[in-house]
Order: C-alpha cells, then structure tokens, then sequence
C-alpha cells in the first residue's frame, strides 16, 4: 500500500557499507544483503552517493533506494513540534513522571494513570506544558495504556514516553523529520544511559542494555539488521497506528504476548515503514544491582518468548541463508568430516555466488565477501541459540558428551569476545568481564523465555481440558480527571 511519493527536498544517502560496482550502476549491501541493479540514468543521479528529490524521476529512483535497504533517508522538511502530542502511560512512578515532565518544553503532554494505587500528582515544575491526566480505574497494561492516550490525542503526530525516559535535546526534531516521507508510520530513537556508571553491571549495560539498538540507523523489519524496537520511547503517526489497532490490535495482550513486536509487524504488514534513528536519544536508568538487573533481563526474555521460539536464535540475530546455517553447523561440530563438509558447502556456495554477481567487475571478491557475511551470520545465530535461547538443552548436552562441552565452551567464548568487539565503547568494560556478564546476561534471558514457555504450554493444556481461563473484559474508555496549564 502506497501512501504517497517523497517531496521535493527529500535527500537520501547511500549506506556507507554498501558497494559499488560498474560505475555506480549494480549496488551490494542492505541487511539482509541484496544486489540492486540500477538504470545508467538512476545512477548518474546518485553521483557521489546523494540523491535529492526533485521530480517524480528521482522519487522514484529515491524510493527504491529505500525499499532495497542501501541507502538511509536524509529528510530536510519536518512537521511542527506544534503537530506532537507526548502521551504518558504512568502507574506509581511519581520521580520518574517529574523527571519527565522537567525535561519536556511546551508540549502538550496526556498522561493516562493505568489504575495506580494514588492517583498522579502533577509536580509544580511542568516545563510550561499543557498537562492533562487520564486514568483507568485499574490497571490494564501499558499498551492499553498507549492506546488511551493515543485516542485522546488530536496532533497528527503522538510521542509515547514512558516516565522512566529523559528525552535529550533536539531528539524531537530529528525523529520529525522522518515524518517527511508519507510512508513512515513509526521512528524509535536510541535509548541510552542516564548517566555514567561505576559499577561492573552498570558498565555492561552502557554498551549492551536491551533497549538500545546501536549506533547505525537502520529500518525497522523482520529479517533486518533492527526487527523491533521497544515501546518505551516512540514517536508514532496517530492515524497509522489507530487503523493498525494500536498497540493491543485485536487480540487481548497476555503475559506471552510482546505488544511492540506485534505491532510493528502489523505496520509492516500494512505497508508502512518504521525507522530507527540513533542520532535521536532519550535516556533511561538501568539497574546496577545484580538481583534487578538479573531480574529484569529475565522479564526481558519472557517478553521476547513468542519471537524466540519462531526465530530460534532470537528476534535480534542476523539473518542467514539456509546453506550457511548447515555449514555453520559442521564447522561447529570440531570434527574432520564436520569441517570438509563445511568447507564443501562454503565452496560450492560461492561458486554459485560468483555466477550470480557475473555482471561485477570481480565477481569472486564480490561472491567470498557475501559468503563470508552469511557464514558469520549463521555463527552468530548458532551460538545465540547454543548459549541463549537453549542454554537448558545445551547444559544437559554437556553433561553426558565431552564434545559438546569442548564445543560450548568454545562458542560461548567466542560468541562474548566478538560482542564485546562489536559493543565495545569508551569507558567499557575489558574482555573478560564482558564475556562473564553476556553469559549472566544470556542465562537470564534464557530463563525467561523457557518459564514464559512453560506458562504458555501449561495454559493451552487447561484450555484443551475444558478450564480455559476468563476471557478478558474490554477494557473501559479512560475517565479525563483533570486537564491543567502551566503558565
């Protein structure tokens, strides 16, 4: 489904991991890898790997720049901030909620107490924003939540915060811009740290929390380098998200059900298109005590549960062709015939690969190079599953074959030292320590999708008994309690 063509003024930039051969016209890249093949005239107006958009012609060269994953937007236009509404969904976070509000300017702000033991007390220091307090008389859950504020809202454009975020200076303007493009439904911006930390686990989380996507911008798809984002700071248009359902769709949210994977996979399906913008920040405490922090990854993986039993190695792991996975499976297993049979499969499947870039000016270059990404992809995605997903399985292995615990070790050192080389940053912590709490940390997200598996079994079997639980109640429309201006 189409929504309109680019404006005028709309700039898009050729990813800078992307490559070009035969003078600019065949481009290799994106995530998931593609080769794209481009006109002599689409090619000339990319020049030095810039288009602006000027007519229908460079529109349409524009979008389908955007479509294939090799190039990033780099809107000039932007809607008014005038044009956003921040909704709140809020629930006994007094400190945070002040905090939030000290750190907005002049917004419009609804913020939806989802049934909190004493109703919100707006602090004095309001930023000079135009409050107004929704409440549900009990809690239904943030979605439902969001999906108050969403409809109480009347800008074009709603930004969904939840009270334990601090939004950064000029965060809005740069997620606005996005907003240029007819077809963008949903930008998240990069959640980072409040401050500094001191401690181990603080460190860890600077550079590997579960909330942060990175440091490259990125569309948000299934298959892609960023499959979802979380929900906890959102800039989203209204009547995209309102014809999508809203974050609770059709289907009633459970405890196995993950509200922002499901719904941006409905934007997706809708053909919208969601962004991830890292220049755009808001920051957000982590916990540094182990029983939080463990606590917290492990709600994590019940939240995820859904998307890891589909994915197998995880929503988050890169994607991998079918012959990598096999060939990542015999070099893994440490055995002669494992490593032939490995090394065959990678063989024959640059060979095929050399065929296909045939048009390239060094077709073998171009073919190992795609082979080598897909292998490394498809590691990746074995030692996830070895190590997080199926930590359970993997130890039971280990305890009746000396092979698999040599193998197990070996991934799971290997898989820690290449994402801390990935994650590592100023101020992080060295190897080893990493290594140590990414293994806390895949042990705990492990729990949590295997307990919130187990939940889930054990209530469909109920349900085939003949003692389903209550189907839920609707949740009733939020009661507007007070609508206060700061001056």
């Amino acid at each position: 489904m189409r929504h309109g063509r680019l404006p005028d003024g709309f700039g898009v930039r050729i990813d800078p991991r992307v490559r070009a051969y035969s003078g600019g016209r065949i481009l290799v890249g994106g995530s998931p890898a593609r080769l794209l093949r481009l006109a002599p005239e689409a090619a000339a107006l990319i020049g030095d790997g810039y288009l602006e958009v000027t007519d229908p012609t460079s529109a349409s060269v524009a979008r389908r720049l955007l479509d294939s994953g090799v190039a990033n937007p780099r809107p000039r236009l932007l809607p008014a901030p005038e044009d956003v509404t921040v909704v709140v969904p809020y629930r006994d976070d007094h400190d945070g909620l002040v905090r939030l509000l000290a750190g907005l300017r002049g917004h419009s702000v609804v913020v939806v107490d989802d049934g909190s033991s004493r109703p919100v007390r707006l602090p004095a220091d309001r930023g000079r924003c135009r409050v107004t307090v929704l409440r549900h008389d009990r809690a239904l859950g943030p979605a439902a939540a969001r999906d108050s504020g969403l409809r109480a809202a009347t800008t074009e454009f709603v930004a969904l915060l939840d009270p334990a975020v601090v939004p950064r200076a000029g965060w809005l303007e740069v997620m606005l811009g996005h907003f240029s493009d007819p077809e963008v439904a949903l930008v998240a911006p990069r959640i980072v740290a409040h401050e500094a930390y001191t401690t181990v686990l603080g460190r860890y989380e600077h550079t590997r929390s579960e909330l942060d996507r990175g440091r490259r911008e990125a569309e948000v798809s299934a298959g892609g380098a960023v499959p979802r984002v979380p929900d906890t700071a959102l800039l989203v248009r209204r009547r995209a998200l309102l014809a999508a359902g809203g974050f609770t769709g059709t289907r009633p949210v459970t405890a196995d059900s993950d509200p922002a994977a499901d719904l941006c996979a409905r934007l997706e399906r809708d053909g919208w298109r969601l962004r991830y913008e890292p220049a755009a920040r808001v920051t957000c405490d982590h916990p540094v005590s182990f029983g939080k922090w463990f606590a917290r990854k492990v709600n994590h993986g019940a939240a995820e549960a859904p998307q890891a039993r589909r994915t197998v190695a995880g929503p988050q792991q890169p994607p991998a062709p079918a012959w990598a996975a096999v060939a990542a499976i015999m070099l893994s297993s440490l055995t002669r015939w494992g490593l032939l049979g490995g090394v065959v499969t990678i063989a024959a499947a640059v060979l095929r690969l050399r065929r296909a870039f045939i048009e390239l000016d060094n077709p073998a270059e171009m073919a190992a190079l795609c082979a080598g990404r897909a292998l490394t992809a498809a590691l990746w995605r074995l030692a996830s599953a070895v190590c997080r997903n199926y930590w359970p399985l993997t130890v039971l292995a280990m305890l009746v074959s000396r092979r698999v615990r040599r193998i197990a070790v070996t991934m799971a050192v290997a898989d820690g030292i290449a994402d801390w080389y990935t994650h590592r940053d100023t101020g992080g912590l060295d190897p080893v320590r990493y290594v140590v709490c990414k293994r806390l940390d895949d042990l705990a997200y492990g729990t949590g999708v295997w307990w919130a598996s187990l939940l889930s079994m054990l209530a469909a079997r109920a349900a085939r008994r003949g003692r389903p639980e209550p189907a839920p109640t609707p949740p009733p429309a939020p009661r507007r309690a007070a609508v206060l201006t700061c001056v």
